[in-house]
């Protein structure tokens, strides 16, 4: 994510914010109390990203891991074409051996 992307959310959420106030106010709420329910739907709305962020971190789907995974798989694949059959061999004798 580039900075302009976390600047553009931080505004996109700020903005959400205040309409959701002016929205509140709308439908009959007075100011302080269509304060305090903003603010309540902002942190369950943070509440609620952090819960998948943790999951998704504790399941390792994020991002990062799964572009390492497919780089790791991709150069050992790349590395097992490149070997000769003999080496393929003795590199098999080898795993056998230790089993």
């Amino acid at each position: 994510m580039r900075r302009i992307d976390a600047l553009g959310i931080a505004l996109g959420i700020f903005l959400a914010g205040g309409l959701a106030y002016l929205g509140l106010q709308l439908v009959g709420l007075n100011s302080q109390d269509a304060g305090i329910w903003s603010q309540f739907l902002l942190v369950v709305g943070l509440i609620g990203w952090l819960a998948t962020y943790l999951f998704r971190a504790g399941n390792k789907k994020m991002t990062y891991h799964q572009q390492r995974e497919e780089y790791e798989k991709a150069f050992l694949q790349k590395r097992l074409d490149e070997l000769s059959p003999e080496e393929l061999a003795k590199i098999q004798a080898e795993i056998e051996s230790e089993n």
